[in-house]
């Protein structure tokens, strides 16, 4: 038998050799062949406030140089901008230090030579001291050509009668100076003293300004206070055009930092992510991809070495698929030529058995034991080519409308004498008279003929039950035990080939070893799975789902996986009202219907042996309540006998290795 991730690559490369009738076995590998080349873009768009925030988060997730390349915007961003507040306020502080010095130093200058013209002056008329005032005025306006006016003012406001009165140019008003600052002017004579204010300029616009002051005495007359006001506005056009570049600079240094770093890692990553697209494509079944192999570097490494990883990986899948195709043909060549002397054999053991009666006992005995083997044998065959097919990807699906409830009614009838046998009571609920899907028939019912039979097996002789309901969107079938049950380890292995929870127990039906890898296989087919619940002492619970309608998804499955009667160790059967068979597991383990199961009003427990008593081994089906016969569509009152329209087993499509196999299989 070829190994199972061997026949999972065989199904990705089918899938991108073109399209193919039979259906091969998907299990994902190939889903993103198409999409290997394609890049990945942004869901939204940009101009969105909501869709740029998302196309951001998505990018982030999915693009490494995006990501590298954001990082390295935004540490140098910050990195700029502390720079450039730390570069600007030290600049601003440097050039308001330096015209600060150089308007008092000029105004210093001024104060001088206008203390000078007073010291050389000696008139005490008002007439005279008036002129003598705009002398010196004049000779300190000339030592600041740099000011903006000036003001001239009585220390002792007091003083009305004194023979000069304040006077200012005509750009310095009144009340520029502040008279916190003229009381200090006073206070200290001799002092300079400045203070900061906002001037005007010939378009009203406000400036930064700078008033100086300090004091001259007049000989004749007494303590004056002389202040020159100043422009900061060339300064402030300084500071304003460095801010300026260094913003600019920042700008364009943030841009060709991100610009290079993009473009590094995306040269660097651009090797990346053809090892990546060729591994995916690989993972896909196209195992002649190679990397393309440049330079002597790290990456021009990774390539050869990829390469090679790739060409042995290539080798020994090649290997192992001819030896799995030598397999494969060995054990259907074998099972094909093992068919005609069996069939040979069968006619031969039949005609023997016909006439065991007419034999000794020994003789008759062992004639029975060959045809009880001889029959065992043939399933054995029946199966291994099943299953050949499987490996081979040679299945085909014959799905059409079909009713869910009488197939298992079918079944379950089919193995009435079997439960007989074990003295097992067998019972049918189901959600509805009809319950219609699309599906293989002829799978379907082997499917439920195998876990039928492994209940039958392993129930210890307790009652099994087979539930049938549906959705919106799946049908499912579940047939529960109560019997042994299996650990956690041994539920991971009960689909495995030829494996047996207990090889030492011993066989009453038969059963090839195959039948429940084969019943996964047929429910993968359908796009359903089938799973299990078991715990040891409470019985096991297997739960068939598959779509009603083709390519249709199972959003939820209508039966839980885990019963509702998990704790029980027999079967209680509710007579009474309408139960709503409320979910076990959430998600896909949901069941949104309100089912009509039983009808009486009370719940009556049956042991085995009233079950026995009853009849072991009927198919029981539930009575259904008169309300709910009141509600069928009236179309299912006139509907056709259950045979009607079935395509007989003998003339199904398939060769002798498809018939409906009568015997279940080993757990």
């Amino acid at each position: 038998m070829a190994p199972s991730w061997l026949r999972r690559l065989r199904g990705a490369r089918a899938e991108q050799g073109g399209e193919v009738e039979s259906i091969t076995l998907s299990t994902g590998l190939g889903k993103h062949v198409d999409d290997l080349d394609r890049s990945v873009d942004p869901p939204h768009r940009w101009w969105r406030p909501r869709g740029f925030a998302g196309n951001v988060r998505f990018l982030w997730r999915t693009s490494l140089p995006f990501r590298t390349t954001l990082i390295a915007v935004v540490l140098t961003t910050t990195t700029v901008v502390v720079v450039a507040l730390v570069m600007g306020n030290s600049i601003a502080r440097d050039l308001n230090t330096s015209r600060t010095n150089q308007v008092m130093q000029e105004a210093a200058h001024a104060v001088a030579a206008a203390q000078l013209n007073f010291d050389q002056g000696t008139e005490t008329e008002e007439l005279a001291l008036t002129a003598l005032r705009q002398q010196a005025l004049d000779a300190a306006v000339a030592q600041a050509p740099n000011s903006e006016g000036w003001a001239f003012y009585l220390a002792s406001e007091t003083n009305e009668r004194a023979p000069m009165q304040d006077v200012a140019s005509q750009e310095v008003p009144r009340d520029l100076v502040s008279q916190e600052m003229r009381t200090s002017v006073r206070d200290e004579p001799g002092t300079q003293f400045s203070q900061s204010v906002t001037l005007r300029d010939e378009a009203g616009h406000s400036v930064p300004g700078l008033v100086v002051g300090s004091t001259v005495n007049v000989p004749t007359v007494g303590l004056y206070e002389l202040y020159f006001v100043y422009s900061m506005q060339p300064s402030q056009d300084t500071l304003d055009f460095v801010q300026r570049t260094l913003a600019i600079s920042m700008v364009i240094l943030v841009l060709m930092v991100g610009t290079i770093v993009g473009g590094i890692m995306r040269a660097v990553i651009r090797p990346i992510r053809i090892a990546a697209t060729t591994s995916r494509k690989l993972a896909a079944g196209r195992l002649e991809e190679r990397i393309p192999e440049r330079g002597e570097d790290d990456i021009g490494t990774l390539a050869r070495s990829f390469n090679d990883m790739a060409d042995n990986l290539q080798r020994q899948i090649e290997q192992l698929e001819n030896l799995s195709k030598v397999q494969q043909r060995f054990v259907s060549d074998v099972s094909h030529e093992l068919r005609t002397p069996l069939t040979t054999i069968r006619l031969a053991a039949g005609i023997v058995y016909a006439r065991k009666d007419e034999l000794d006992p020994t003789v008759s005995r062992s004639t029975e034991l060959l045809h009880d083997q001889i029959e065992r044998f043939e399933l054995l065959l029946a199966d291994l080519l099943e299953i050949s097919r499987y490996d081979a990807g040679a299945v085909q699906l014959l799905r059409k409308p079909d009713e869910a409830v009488h197939l298992v009614e079918d079944v379950v009838g089919s193995m009435t004498q079997a439960a007989t046998d074990q003295g097992v009571a067998l019972v049918v609920r189901a959600a509805a008279e009809h319950i219609d899907a699309e599906f293989d028939e002829r799978r379907i019912t082997r499917i439920v003929r195998n876990l039928v039979a492994n209940a039958i097996e392993h129930s210890e002789g307790k009652p099994v039950v087979v539930t049938v309901d549906a959705n919106a969107t799946a049908v499912a079938i579940a047939v529960r035990d109560y019997g042994i049950g299996m650990t956690e380890d041994q539920q991971t292995q009960v689909f495995d080939r030829f494996w047996r929870a207990d090889p030492s127990r011993k066989r009453t039906m038969g059963g090839s070893g195959l039948g429940l890898a084969i019943s996964q296989e047929d429910a993968q087919l359908h796009n359903g799975r089938l799973e299990v619940w078991s715990a040891p002492s409470l019985g096991t619970n297997f739960r068939l789902t598959i779509p009603r309608e083709v390519d249709s998804p199972i959003v939820s499955s209508p039966l839980p996986l885990i019963p509702e009667d998990a704790g029980a160790d027999t079967y209680i059967v509710d007579r009474g009202d309408r139960r709503s068979a409320a979910a076990a597991e959430p998600s896909l383990e949901t069941q949104p219907l309100d089912l009509p199961w039983f009808s009486t009003d009370e719940i009556q427990r049956f042991s085995d042996e009233e079950l026995l008593a009853a009849g072991p081994g009927a198919a029981s089906r539930v009575p259904r309540p008169p309300e709910d016969e009141a509600r069928r569509a009236p179309e299912d009152d006139g509907r056709a006998p259950e045979d009607e329209g079935r395509v007989p087993e003998d003339d199904r499509p398939g060769d002798a290795g498809e018939d409906r196999d009568e015997k279940g299989d080993e757990r």
